[in-house]
């Protein structure tokens, strides 16, 4: 095997190989292997409990691995870590901007800390201030700002000193819509201007268009890694999503009559098929379960997903919650004992 620090110049930005993440009995991130080339925008889709912020924290030496190894910028995770965090930005899921400060004055603790020169932190400011649309106000508190410029300010903080991966975890989670394109509008301009790699972890589909490649993650494992077109090529069918008046018996006619797997999500009762809008007039005629309302559509990330874990994104974040609650019952039980 060729060691995480062997090669050249042509390295990978980010290099994963067997990386496991375990608490306890519980197995968070369950041995990853994936490589992220330099410039390119790579993204983590799954539910939330996924093993996505686990493996990002392991990548930005937050966290240490249980086992595997991985490289950030050509830099071993465990062994380099000051290295890595020289040589990445980070977005959190979670606010770490100082409310009390203005944004200009949250920049310039961040260019401090990681020793950008002085005379390089105001052109510097200004020109990731300018890229995000917050030139005009860096002299404001931040404890004023809404919560798409507070994620703006934190996109330009993490880019101060010119990192060559920048890592976004959720960058958009509890914005409104509008703001949440507004935010993708940013990362865009900065992908064009900016020679740089960004990686994201993200539970919205339509954030993980925007992405090169994306890796599927559920339940701590890669399920599914390409580029999102082609891994909605693979899926090959229709989804097909109806309202009867007899979901059971609906699923067992498609079983018995069509030879269709069906399933409820949603209120709903969705199937996949090729062609799904000539099957529609089959459907009507031969399902012997009245139909509400029909919809076709074309295969989504969301279809890509339920084709590899068998339920959506949704139903897996439902499951993973009752998952953590189940552990937390248990360790609290153990506690008591």
């Amino acid at each position: 095997m060729i060691s995480p620090t062997d090669g050249n110049d042509a390295r990978p930005a980010i290099a994963v190989h067997a990386l496991a993440k375990d608490y306890g009995e519980v197995h968070a991130v369950r041995g990853v292997d994936f490589d992220v080339a330099p410039g390119e925008v790579f993204g983590f889709l799954g539910p939330n409990g996924a093993g996505k912020t686990t493996t990002i924290n392991m990548l930005c030496t937050l966290t240490k691995p249980t086992s595997g190894w991985a490289t950030v910028a050509g830099h071993d995770v465990v062994r380099e870590r000051d290295d890595v965090r020289r040589n990445i930005g980070l977005v959190f899921q979670d606010p770490t901007l100082d409310s009390y400060l203005t944004g200009a004055q949250n920049l310039k603790l961040h260019a401090e800390l990681y020793g950008v020169r002085s005379d390089l932190v105001k052109p510097r400011m200004e020109q990731v201030l300018r890229m995000v649309g917050l030139w005009e106000r860096r002299d404001t508190k931040v404890m004023t700002f809404s919560g798409g410029m507070r994620r703006r300010l934190e996109i330009a903080r993490g880019l101060m000193h010119s990192p060559r991966v920048l890592f976004l975890d959720e960058p958009t989670i509890g914005l409104d819509p509008q703001t949440r394109r507004s935010i993708w509008s940013y990362i865009r301009q900065l992908k064009e201007q900016e020679e740089i790699t960004i990686f994201m972890t993200t539970h919205y589909m339509d954030e993980a268009e925007w992405c090169e490649r994306i890796a599927i993650m559920d339940h701590g494992e890669i399920v599914a890694l390409d580029a999102p077109e082609t891994l909605k090529a693979e899926v090959g069918t229709d989804r097909v999503t109806i309202h009867t008046a007899d979901d059971s018996a609906a699923i067992v006619a498609l079983e018995q009559r069509f030879g269709i797997e069906g399933r409820v999500s949603e209120g709903a009762l969705t199937f996949g098929v090729a062609a799904g809008e000539e099957f529609v007039p089959r459907l009507f005629a031969e399902l012997g379960v009245s139909i509400r309302s029909v919809h076709v559509s074309r295969p989504t990330l969301d279809d890509v997903f339920m084709s590899f874990t068998g339920s959506t994104i949704r139903d897996a974040e439902e499951d993973h919650a009752k998952h953590r609650n189940r552990v937390m019952m248990q360790v609290m039980s153990g506690m008591r004992r």
